[in-house]
């Protein structure tokens, strides 16, 4: 059976950068501030996906500076996703009854 590779040159590597950042800018720019919160907290799946892209770049990488890239982006990514699910635990803390009696 035979391999192919897909060999991602960095214009390319950069154009696929410039869309996905200008189409998260777009995307999330329209979102009020109201549900903003909500919706990030809520696709703490997506930050899972960027983990595993960045752990998948630190394994195929070659040279130091792409071992350290990628070991920035597992990082940043992991902490991302970390994040995500302490927002969702306070924001959930918000609608928890509080214990104070009226009187």
């Amino acid at each position: 059976m035979e391999y192919t590779t897909t060999i991602l040159t960095g214009f390319v590597a950069l154009y696929i950068f410039m869309l996905a950042a200008f189409t998260g800018f777009e995307i999330i720019g329209r979102v009020p501030s109201i549900l903003h919160t909500p919706l990030m907290s809520g696709s703490n799946f997506i930050h899972g996906i960027v983990v595993v892209g960045a752990l998948w770049a630190l394994l195929n990488a070659s040279t130091t500076l792409q071992e350290v890239i990628g070991f920035v982006g597992v990082l940043l990514g992991a902490g991302n996703a970390a994040g995500g699910y302490v927002v969702t635990e306070r924001m959930l803390e918000m609608f928890k009854p509080s214990d104070k009696k009226k009187g």
